[in-house]
């Protein structure tokens, strides 16, 4: 996808690239024939098929966005989002599992981490052998990162941390943890920093959650009491590695808001499908207006949020992404997933809350990222601060 001006190109040019589409064509097989009949299995027994990190690795998936030199595939952001598209169009527990993984988890140290942590952490969780969490939020905080309560104490040899965190993604299943921590007292971004924490380990508990959306998708509370963490494990070698954290979920509420567009697509193709065969007095209901013109506002709503996804992967790709358009991106997707699939089960009538039937999943689903990497009310503040900068 290019967004080019001057020289022999004028204006914009919104088509992918032939290697993008061949992507998207690869990645949507895969999803269908192999992701799709494990969704039930994995969401009745709500956890996540250990397995498939492996098969992402062998795939190439988990390293779509990373440098071919740094053992990715050598992609770029765009082509993040559309795996990310592709693989929630079918489930979202399985993208949000390899999200957390292949961005959060391991994104800060491909980005900060010394030669020795990218071969002990990031060559491995890259092929799958290795599964990652990103260990942020905080009960008493959430990802408000400078109200972060959790400690590191300098000790010999290395760090004992104390605290505990919430809602990670991942936690119950994974081999280490890319945490932050307080390593000084005063409240100052320079004083947290990126810890990655080997699991298990005797000063840390994982608690397992129950949750109502994306099931299949391990999620976990974090119990930390006197937890030692070697020197060698300290992200970068270097305290206040806090604007790797700012960078990293600025990115990343770009990939969020791809998979958000995935699920909203899934609901309207859920809903066509079903308004196309449910007859209504010798109709089907596709045929009556108010059906048609639900379709027709999920659809327009859908392609608003599409081009608004791929710009910001633009700009990611451009390094010239911020703060209130990464808000603005993830703010209008998740918001139209949550739309989309409320739509979808208006739709479908009784049957949308039957099991049988995708879109009441989906609609759960879609609820995760209204919250989760910052609320819609967090993105709406980030935005009318650089609105209110922009007037002044």
């Amino acid at each position: 996808m290019l967004w080019a001006a001057g020289g022999t190109r004028r204006g914009m040019d919104y088509t992918f690239t032939t290697e993008q589409e061949d992507l998207r064509r690869t990645v949507r097989k895969f999803a269908e024939n192999e992701l799709a009949p494990l969704v039930r299995e994995a969401e009745e027994r709500e956890s996540f098929p250990r397995q498939l990190f492996r098969r992402f690795g062998e795939l190439g998936l988990i390293g779509v966005r990373y440098p071919a030199a740094d053992g990715g595939a050598g992609f770029d952001k765009i082509s993040d989002c559309i795996v990310r598209e592709e693989m929630s169009r079918v489930c979202q527990s399985f993208s949000s599992s390899w999200s957390a993984h292949s961005h959060l988890g391991i994104w800060p140290i491909w980005r900060a981490g010394t030669g020795d942590q990218k071969k002990r952490f990031f060559q491995p969780a890259l092929a799958g052998e290795k599964i990652a969490g990103f260990a942020l939020s905080e009960p008493d905080g959430g990802s408000d990162i400078r109200s972060l309560r959790t400690r590191a104490e300098k000790v010999p040899g290395g760090w004992k941390l104390n605290g505990s965190k919430l809602y990670i993604t991942n936690a119950p299943i994974a081999d280490f943890l890319t945490l932050a921590a307080r390593t000084a007292p005063e409240l100052a971004p320079g004083a947290i920093s990126l810890f990655l924490v080997e699991l298990p380990n005797p000063g840390i508990v994982v608690t397992p959650l129950k949750k109502e959306g994306i099931r299949a998708s391990d999620t976990g509370l974090i119990h930390i009491s006197d937890a030692f963490v070697p020197d060698d494990c300290l992200l970068g070698g270097r305290t206040g590695t806090y604007p790797v954290i700012l960078d990293s979920l600025s990115e990343n509420r770009v990939g969020v808001a791809a998979n958000a567009l995935g699920m909203a697509q899934a609901a309207l193709e859920a809903a066509l499908d079903y308004a196309k065969v449910r007859k209504v007095r010798g109709k089907t209901i596709g045929q009556y207006q108010a059906i048609a013109h639900k379709l027709a506002d999920m659809a327009a709503d859908i392609e608003a949020a599409r081009w608004l996804v791929y710009y910001g992967a633009w700009r990611v790709d451009q390094g010239t992404l911020d703060a209130a358009t990464a808000a603005k991106v993830k703010l209008v997707a998740s918001e139209c997933a949550v739309r989309a699939s409320e739509a979808a089960i208006r739709i479908h009538g009784g049957a949308g809350i039957m099991r049988e039937y995708p879109v009441g999943r989906i609609h759960r689903d879609a609820f995760v990222y209204v919250i989760g990497e910052g609320t819609s009310e967090v993105q709406k503040n980030i935005i009318a601060r650089e609105i209110g900068r922009a007037h002044v």
